[in-house]
């Protein structure tokens, strides 16, 4: 049978495109008969750029090139780009690569059989179909965000209830909270995603564009799996309107060494700690903290006594909103004499090699900013979490982790981080991380159970028969349909 060329278009930030790679790794290892083009464009931000190019190049020598290319799209004039400081800068910039994406359709000597589009570049929708062919999404975040997204979608365009009034009458009432389909616990405002109830800015209605392009499509691949968010994937599939959603997780990036560092030294002192004895502490490549708030956490750490790893990144600069170097720390923010008082039980770093350091033996906690993709990796090698959020929709995947599946505990589930006005960010205090460290660092038996149970589910759902490997299956199955080539 001849192979079917697939074509993936991933966002290019490098938590998305590392995410849909590993995707395209496993479909081509999951059937022989398909190939995958992933088309690559840039957005105009030098460091996000530099990155990309890293890693494809990377990729490019690493996989079969016959089962997987590379194609990376034409940068736009500087005159054509839009302004990067608006909402709608992501969106323009996805349609301002329509008519580059066709055009490098049409010169392809493969016509594809099926696109495969990353959330956020779900506007090429329009592109699938003019070439009458089906698409999908690849939604790289959890099941829980999408019910999210078109639960408020569907309050604004079915019963008229814009985002932000929803969120008003929700936050009247926080103790009552959201009785929202799929979740066994009601949802405190507190926990939902700003941005969906952002009127001001447009990002609400930004997400419920994207929920409705969702809908256009012929289905969502969502990197989770079915026992991971039970209730809340039934829920989606169960919906009429909705496409059919297939758990295909979890997709993670296990042997990546590209990432950049030094990871020797940190290995090396990993090696000298006894057994899950290690908290290992990291906010993901935004997260970092202005000084009082790295020294509250720095006096928890003192108090608490325990073996610490701890990631601490210098701010984003207020001026440029450029990402710091990966290697570089911002010891200077410590409280005086901090490196000496605890310099026999921690260590301070600036880059952290995160998937090697969860795999470690002498990891037992994790105090993470509950981005999608360490929340994964986490259960992957049944390492507890202590829940710190910071953007996007962290902060429902912390309520999920910690009241739903009950592998996590608490330190804040609500903390945002403002980076365009830090007076809005609120302190966590001292204690808080004393305490939130200390009740991770000695969780009961009944929580650690749990967290190995879903250790082991993550492993068995990708193996033959497994939940994730027949939504994969039918999803190929599928695909293949659409041309006649079952």
């Amino acid at each position: 049978m001849s192979k079917a060329e697939l074509v993936l278009i991933p966002t290019p930030g490098t938590g998305h495109l590392i995410s849909a790679v590993e995707f395209a790794k496993l479909i081509i290892k999951h059937d022989q008969r398909i190939s995958i083009l992933v088309i690559i464009f840039h957005i105009p931000i030098h460091s996000t750029t530099t990155k990309v190019n890293t890693y494809i190049e990377s990729q490019s020598l690493a996989v079969d090139p016959h089962r997987i290319t590379f194609l990376t799209l034409p940068s736009l004039p500087d005159s054509d780009i839009p302004d990067p400081a608006s909402s709608n800068f992501f969106n323009n910039m996805v349609q301002l690569q329509k008519p580059l994406v066709k055009q490098a359709i049409m010169d392809r000597l493969i016509k594809p059989v099926a696109f495969v589009f990353d959330l956020m570049c779900v506007n090429l929708v329009d592109i699938a179909k003019e070439f009458q062919l089906p698409c999908y999404v690849y939604f790289t975040a959890g099941a829980s965000l999408l019910n999210l997204m078109f639960h408020f979608q569907a309050l604004f365009d079915d019963h008229g209830i814009d985002n932000s009034t929803a969120y008003s009458n929700l936050s009247d009432n926080v103790g009552l909270g959201l009785d929202l389909p799929g979740f066994r616990n009601r949802v405190p405002a507190k926990v939902l995603p700003s941005s969906l109830f952002d009127k001001d800015s447009g990002f609400a209605m930004f997400f419920n564009h994207l929920s409705r392009k969702f809908r256009e499509t012929d289905g969502i691949l969502v990197n989770t799996f079915m026992e991971l968010e039970p209730g809340i994937i039934q829920c989606l599939q169960e919906q009429d309107k909705i496409p059919e959603v297939y758990p295909v997780g979890p997709i993670l990036a296990l042997h990546d060494d590209n990432n950049g560092g030094d990871r020797e030294p940190v290995m090396r002192w990993l090696d000298e700690q006894p057994d899950s004895s290690v908290v290992f502490l990291c906010f993901g490549s935004m997260g970092s903290f202005d000084e009082d708030q790295v020294r509250e956490i720095a006096n928890g750490l003192d108090r608490s006594g325990q073996r610490f790893l701890w990631a601490l990144r210098r701010p984003i600069s207020e001026s440029s909103y450029v990402l710091p170097s990966e290697n570089e720390t911002f010891e200077d923010a410590l409280p005086p004499g901090f490196l000496d008082r605890t310099a026999h039980r921690g260590k301070i770093i600036g880059w952290a090699p995160q998937v090697q350091v969860l795999a470690h033996r002498a990891v037992g906690g994790f105090v993470s900013h509950c981005g999608w993709n360490s929340i994964l990796e986490a259960i992957w090698f049944g390492v507890p979490i202590a829940t710190w959020p910071m953007y996007s929709e962290q902060q429902i995947n912390a309520f999920e982790m910690v009241k739903e599946v009950q592998v996590a505990v608490e330190i804040r589930m609500d903390y945002q981080r403002n980076l365009m006005n830090k007076d809005a960010n609120f302190m966590v205090t001292s204690s808080e991380v004393e305490n939130g460290v200390k009740k991770l660092m000695s969780m009961d038996d009944a929580m650690r159970g749990r967290i190995s149970k879903m250790k082991n589910i993550s492993r068995e759902v990708l193996e033959c028969d497994g939940s994730s490997y027949t939504s994969f299956t039918c999803f190929i199955s599928k695909v293949l349909q659409s041309v006649g080539d079952q």
